[in-house]
């Protein structure tokens, strides 16, 4: 018998199922549990005819704070659970309220479609820790803007819910997150379940050739650099809440 998830809700109406990542202690951080029980969860989805989309949401604050420092997902998992979001044959939506970090853009961006309210932020704090945002990229280098990317992957600055609609992060931003998604969910409860399965085949092939190409050399790198000296600083430091030793 399998025991009932303790880090992801879930909630069902009219042929829509919200997953809700419910792990307030760390910010919604990406453990190797949340990793496994939201990957479950969505497995469960995919199969399950009465599902027309899956909502992706959050409890709290923040969406997601990245990879939980204390218990790492293995860099496979990850690929894993982000590969089964884009392949998914329901449409999956993320729904955005809070703060939105690291390795919780590559949920994101995995997402077909992501709606957030306009007290959302967003960053890529990786190289501030001595480490690169690698798995993440395999949904986000085909999706998002590569000079915004640029900047923000090389600098982990914070911006806004505009901005990240601005550079293909996220569809749509407004003061009212449900507003904004309500019309879209109407509209994917009238389209066919099995067209709506084919047209996202469609529109996921080139986020899939990426990782079909690239998800082997991007978990290699990132296993290196979380195992560095450099992350091992950068870690120590965001913890004890002081400046890296190489901050100028």
């Amino acid at each position: 018998m399998t025991a009932h998830p303790t880090l992801i809700g879930r909630a069902r109406a009219r042929g829509v199922e919200t997953l809700t990542l419910d792990s307030p202690h760390n910010r919604n951080a990406l453990s190797a549990a949340l990793v496994g029980e939201l990957t479950d969860a969505l497995a469960d989805c995919a199969k399950d005819g009465d599902v027309r989309a899956v909502v992706l949401t959050h409890t709290g604050t923040t969406f997601s704070a990245g990879a939980d420092l204390k218990d790492p997902p293995d860099p496979d998992a990850l690929v894993d659970l982000l590969r089964r979001i884009v392949a998914a044959p329901k449409p999956v939506l993320a729904r955005v309220t809070g703060h939105v970090r690291a390795g919780g853009l590559g949920l994101l961006a995995a997402c077909d479609i992501g709606a957030a309210s306009t007290a959302a932020t967003f960053a890529f704090t990786e190289v501030r820790i001595g480490v690169a945002p690698a798995v993440i990229s395999l949904p986000l280098l085909p999706r998002t803007d590569p000079r915004a990317l640029a900047r923000y992957y090389l600098t982990g600055e914070r911006f806004d819910a505009a901005e990240a609609a601005r550079i293909g992060l996220l569809t749509a931003t407004g003061d009212d997150v449900d507003a904004v998604l309500e019309p879209v969910l109407e509209g994917l409860r009238r389209a066919a379940p099995e067209a709506l399965a084919e047209t996202k085949r469609l529109l996921t092939v080139k986020v899939l050739e990426a990782f079909d190409r690239d998800a082997a050399d991007l978990t290699a790198l990132s296993a290196r650099l979380f195992a560095s000296a450099q992350a091992r600083e950068g870690m120590t430091a965001f913890l004890e809440r002081r400046d890296p030793a190489w901050a100028l």
